[in-house]
């Protein structure tokens, strides 16, 4: 069984057009590659067809994985959403306590993460430790290096 995940209009629409791509143009050049390949006589020490062979399966595993993501994914309607709470979709900003350092981040779904860009994956510690906060609210959590303390002083959408 699947989890649901939930994204955007255009982050759902980013994983399926990465799938189409996979499927109608990274699919048929490979196996065009594993033809040309085997056309070149003996397979078994055929270093290119070995090669092919190996991308199209790792290339079918990665189709195999989004076409999940995308039949469990679901639009988030966020007029339905407590705007007061800490969300999935929540634009959250928070200072740590230990060095009054400021930090802004968007919450979103793990294929949607992208730190750079301010956007925070909801299963990392910092995003399971966020959600259902409010602001205000004075949060301990527990990351890698340790527990940090942050006070939530911003939410919105």
């Amino acid at each position: 069984m699947s989890n649901v995940s939930y994204y955007t209009p255009e982050g759902l629409k980013k994983l399926k057009d990465e799938l189409l791509q996979l499927e109608q143009i990274e699919r048929p050049r490979v196996t065009q590659e594993i033809a040309d390949a085997r056309d070149k006589g003996d397979l078994s020490e055929n270093a290119e067809y070995h090669a092919a062979k190996e991308e199209q399966s790792l290339l079918e595993t990665k189709i195999a994985k989004l076409k999940n993501v995308v039949a469990s994914a679901r639009i988030i309607d966020e007029s339905q959403l407590d705007v007061s709470k800490i969300l999935i979709h929540s634009i959250v900003k928070i200072k740590n306590k230990a060095n009054g350092m400021e930090f802004s981040y968007t919450l979103v779904a793990d294929s949607e993460s992208d730190i750079r860009n301010g956007k925070l994956s909801v299963n990392s510690p910092i995003g399971k430790g966020l959600l259902g906060k409010e602001l205000g609210d004075v949060v301990e959590i527990e990351v890698p290096n340790g527990m940090m303390t942050f006070e939530v002083t911003e939410v919105s959408r």
